[in-house]
């Protein structure tokens, strides 16, 4: 079967960035939906017309993966209103710290808690990979149709090229 817009591809890749540092390597297939935030767009597109076997080499640049750094995206938060025990990169939801922590952070942020001071600690919701060029070496496993659950949910189940929610309107 063919790649086409909205079929489930079961994936193995190699990730590793400009230098050739290996960032990620899935080494047992996994599958996403082709055409949704499973994704990225350009490997979606990039996978179209393809079959089970085929093996794909990508450069990507921070426009078409998780987007150029941001610094409207790193705050100081007072410490005294951080949940005990963080340390550096720890992972915080925006949603369950104090809303007067991050007034500015666009609804739903995922933060690295990048450094600790004592009087502040400086959260980045920032992508981990945004303002890096990607290389990217993908096997093709498998290629199916996607089932109408996977359909509704707009989602094969897996995220890892999810990307942090869109600022709202008036958010830098």
């Amino acid at each position: 079967m063919e790649i086409t817009p909205h079929c489930v591809v079961g994936l193995t890749w190699t990730l590793k960035d400009s230098l050739g540092d290996t960032l990620d390597e899935l080494k047992e297939p996994v599958e996403f939906l082709v055409g949704s935030d499973d994704l990225l767009p350009a490997i979606s597109t990039a996978l179209q017309g393809h079959e089970p076997g085929a093996m794909l080499d990508l450069n990507l640049e921070p426009e078409d993966a998780f987007g150029d750094f941001d610094e409207h995206l790193v705050f100081l938060a007072p410490r005294d209103r951080m949940p005990e025990g963080i340390e550096e990169g720890m992972l915080l939801e925006a949603d369950a710290l104090p809303a007067e922590s991050i007034a500015d952070a666009p609804p739903g942020s995922i933060f690295m808690v990048t450094e600790l001071y004592p009087e502040h600690a400086v959260l980045d919701a920032n992508h981990p990979l945004a303002g890096i060029s990607l290389r990217l070496h993908l096997k093709v496993h498998s290629v199916r149709e996607a089932t109408a659950d996977e359909l509704e949910r707009d989602s094969a189940g897996t995220g890892f090229f999810r990307l942090q929610p869109e600022p709202s309107a008036g958010t830098p």
